[in-house]
């Protein structure tokens, strides 16, 4: 099947099934691009026209093909150690908590994608405590079951953690198979619990309290209602004094409220 442009009423139709199921709003002028991702799945599934794919999507909105739709409009960009001043961040606060005398702790990551991110948060948060016993338990979510398989096997080629100091990946890491990969310890992996989770379904069915988010790189597919309502469940579990972090690309603006700038994407909850 040549690749062609979808056509108007299926992309008008498209970005309504999309913001319906997932709150992703898809932006004028990204016809080209959506039709390229599509076509990739149509052609595997034998599907010879928009139309056809989008009603299969219609008559089984919780069905993996969903899923695999998500995957082909999202970008699952992430690395170890992404926006490491956020880390930096983390660490000195997790230092600060622990010398307070705080021994539970528990953080959310809300888009963990293939899960660099949250094994990130575990090591950072490891060497804050410095070997003192603690209660550390890290939720980490994603609405794609395909990225959160990879993400509990804890399996990375072996140059995925380059940006990781030399110290924490020979604490924190084993040679696996040929040697081309590496896995994440056990003992780190116990600390993650993963679970799909559509950010644009609440109210979420964390108790809480919390004392970290992680919610970075994924608001820039939401529109402020959206955002409004995710800030909202932020609020609701997170304890005062505890931090959000969001993306260096994402903007809070009208959105922060009395959140706390604490630096360059990162707020405080005040209380």
């Amino acid at each position: 099947m040549e690749q062609t442009l979808i056509d108007p009423a299926s992309f008008a139709r498209l970005k309504t099934l999309i913001y319906d199921l997932a709150g992703i709003d898809i932006k004028p002028g990204k016809e080209a691009l959506v039709s390229g991702r599509l076509q990739k799945r149509m052609r595997e599934l034998g599907i010879d026209s928009f139309k056809h794919y989008l009603d299969r999507i219609a008559a089984d909105p919780e069905g993996d093909e969903v899923v695999l739709l998500l995957d082909a409009i999202s970008t699952n960009v992430t690395s170890f150690f992404r926006e490491a001043e956020h880390f930096a961040l983390l660490k000195t606060e997790t230092a600060r908590w622990v010398a307070a005398g705080q021994t539970r702790f528990r953080v959310w990551c809300a888009a963990s994608s293939s899960g660099e991110e949250p094994y990130t948060i575990a090591m950072t948060m490891m060497e804050a405590f410095g070997g003192r016993k603690v209660d550390l338990r890290i939720l980490a979510t994603d609405i794609s079951t395909r990225v959160l398989e990879m993400a509990k096997r804890g399996t990375y080629a072996a140059s995925a953690i380059n940006n990781v100091p030399p110290d924490l990946r020979k604490k924190w890491f084993v040679p696996d198979g040929d040697g081309r990969l590496v896995r994440v310890k056990d003992e780190l992996r116990a600390l993650v619990t993963y679970n799909r989770l559509n950010l644009a379904k609440p109210p979420y069915p964390m108790k809480g309290p919390i004392d970290v988010v992680f919610c970075r790189n994924v608001m820039i597919y939401f529109d402020n209602q959206v955002r409004s309502r995710i800030i909202g469940e932020v609020r609701r579990l997170v304890r005062p004094g505890g931090l959000l972090c969001v993306g260096h690309a994402e903007s809070l603006s009208t959105l922060q409220g009395d959140l706390l700038n604490v630096q360059a994407a990162a707020y405080r909850i005040p209380g």
